[in-house]
Order: structure tokens, then C-alpha cells, then sequence
């Protein structure tokens, strides 16, 4: 059996991992990015050099394969109009990412769609935010998040009080969003193929860093009431099909104080709240990922035990080579 071409846009960890789950079946993957030095690179069928954000290089490299997928939302949409138009397979769909990749059209897609979400404002500019506060229409504390460009923590600016004013707000066009009164924070990843099916992995529940807005901890499965976890799947189910997208969309949402479940924002990709699938679940999500793009049938998501994942940060202003304290006694375990 021939098996379809698959391109991944993005050599990082989530790369590499989506190279790896293609092993067992012999899917040939190949990769672009910028550097034979990252992650991805030693596990590819082919590494080709090129910048995903370039129309050029995302276009030449769609053309030599069959089915094309991310590891990161920030590429060139346009060039994969352009494929998707001349028969290349695209997931997600181009025009599900030009929502995704601007946080402003993601909270309009959920309020068209009566998706539930914390409200918001859309602002042009900083300048435009600033007389918003000025003129006492806009109260503290808010979160402001950068439109574009922002993942992992970064464009993301929490807005406490007067102090945070002189120098925590962000530039450019932004989102305000009211502070929302957290019980916890959960994720649920979905996977969707072609013909409709969809598996969704047990919610998950995770603590961030204040500072950096980085996942520190995660448990699986979320220590919620089994009908919020009933809730959390089905909105879950209910996003990936209001963007149609095939393959994972992992959709992080806020539990407030009252019990409400809001969506906070989506990744249509491999996602953070996914690592411990590797070893806790029968099915990976990137596994599941490839079995979505491929319209194959999807993979079981029942957990074989319990998990819970640490995500090392580097320490703040630290350079040069990591030293983890610990190590060899988590290697025993």
C-alpha cells in the first residue's frame, strides 16, 4: 500500500513527535523549516530548508506533497489557499487558521457562532486602548492580548492595576477581554476526519505560570464534576465542527467561580495539553493527528492511567547549557 506524502510546516518538538508517530506506519513525513539544527530534522523522510511565514517557500514546498499540516498556526495562509485550490490537501483548512490566527476574528467566530466566551473589545492600537482607560471606559483589571503573532505565553499582558499601565501594555491591535473569575483552567483536545467522525481525549486541568503564561503543571484527568466534564467535551465537539477542521484542534477553555465554561482559545494542531497521551492513553494525539489528516479511522482516547506532566522552564535570565536538578532520580523511577 502507497501511502499519501505528508508535509509538516514547523521543526520543533511537536514536529518531531508527529515524525515519530508516523514510524510504526511508515508514513513518509517531510518537514520545513528554517534549520537542519532543530528538533524535527533528524526524523524527516526529507528536511527542507525554508521560512513558513515566506509565500514562496510554503507554496514550492506544498507542491511536492500530497497532504499538508502544522505544528505552529503562524504560516503563510495564502500560499496554502493557493494549494488547497490546486488539489493539495490542506489541515487545517487555510480558512479556518485566518480565524485562528487572529485572536480578535477567533472571539467574533465564537460570538457569531454563540460559542460561550468572556467578553471582549477589539482595539486598533494601544493609543486607542489608552483612551479607552482615560476616558473611564475601560475599568482594571483586564487581560489584553496581541491580535497576531502571540503562542506560549507570549502577547499576552495582565493588566492589574495603575502600575501595569506605565509598562505591561502591549502594542499594535490587541484584544481586551474582562478578567475572568477562575476556578480552573481545563483543556479538552478533539480530532476530526473527513468523514465527520470525532474522538475528543479526557479534559485536562493546568496550572500557568503568572508571569511567563506558560503551562508549569498538568493533570489527566481534570479534577472537575463528571457534568462539567460531559460540558467541557461536548463544547469541545461543538468548536471543531463550527471550523470544519480535520485532524486535532485543542481548545483550552476557563472554568469560573459560578461553574460557566468559557472558551478561551483554540490550537488546531498538536498542543501542550496533549504530551502525556504518549504514555497515558492508547492513542497519542499525534497519532490521532495523522489518522484525522488522513481520513483514517480515529483512535481510542481512553486513558490507561492516571497522568500528570511537569513542563520544565528555563530559569528566568539564565544562558547556556540546562542543568536539571533531579534528574537521575526521575530517571529511576
Amino acid at each position: 500500500m502507497q501511502f499519501p506524502k505528508i508535509g509538516v510546516l514547523g521543526g520543533g518538538q511537536l514536529g518531531k513527535m508527529l515524525a515519530l508517530a508516523a514510524g510504526p506506519c511508515h508514513l513518509p513525513i517531510d518537514l520545513m523549516d528554517i534549520s537542519e539544527d532543530f528538533p524535527a530534522a533528524p526524523y524527516a523522510r526529507r528536511f527542507i530548508r525554508g521560512n513558513f511565514k515566506d509565500y514562496d517557500d510554503v507554496y514550492n514546498f506544498g507542491k511536492t506533497v500530497d497532504i499538508l499540516t502544522i505544528e505552529i498556526e503562524h504560516v503563510n495562509t495564502d500560499a496554502l489557499h493557493r494549494l488547497q485550490q490546486e488539489g493539495i490537501k490542506i489541515h487545517p483548512r487555510p480558512e479556518a487558521l485566518d480565524i485562528i490566527k487572529d485572536k480578535g476574528l477567533q472571539k467574533q467566530f465564537y460570538e457569531q457562532h454563540h460559542i460561550p466566551t468572556s467578553p471582549f473589545t477589539l482595539y486598533e492600537s494601544e493609543d486607542a486602548l489608552r483612551a479607552d482607560i482615560n476616558a473611564g471606559k475601560r475599568s482594571l483589571p483586564f487581560v489584553q492580548k496581541s491580535r497576531t503573532a502571540g503562542y506560549d505565553g507570549r502577547g499576552v499582558s495582565v493588566i492589574k492595576d495603575e502600575n501595569d499601565l506605565e509598562d505591561r501594555l502591549l502594542p499594535g491591535a490587541c484584544v481586551v477581554e474582562e478578567l475572568v473569575d477562575l476556578e480552573k483552567e481545563i483543556a479538552v483536545i478533539a480530532a476530526r476526519n473527513e468523514r465527520g467522525e470525532i474522538r475528543t481525549f479526557p479534559a485536562v486541568e493546568m496550572v500557568f505560570n503568572p508571569v511567563a503564561n506558560l503551562v508549569e503543571f498538568l493533570s489527566s484527568p481534570a479534577r472537575i464534576p463528571n457534568e462539567v466534564a460531559t460540558e467541557a467535551d461536548a463544547l469541545a465537539r461543538r468548536v471543531i465542527e463550527a471550523y470544519d477542521i480535520c485532524g486535532l484542534l485543542a481548545v483550552e477553555l476557563f472554568l469560573d467561580k459560578n461553574g460557566q465554561l468559557l472558551v478561551n482559545e483554540v490550537a488546531p494542531r498538536p498542543h501542550n495539553s496533549g504530551h502525556h497521551t504518549i504514555e497515558s492513553c492508547y492513542t497519542s494525539q499525534y497519532e490521532q493527528h495523522l489518522r484525522g489528516i488522513l481520513n483514517w479511522p480515529l483512535g481510542s482516547t481512553q486513558l490507561k492511567t492516571a497522568a500528570v506532566m511537569v513542563n520544565l522552564l528555563g530559569a528566568e535570565g539564565h544562558t547556556g547549557p540546562a542543568y536539571y536538578e533531579g534528574l537521575e532520580q526521575c530517571l529511576a523511577l
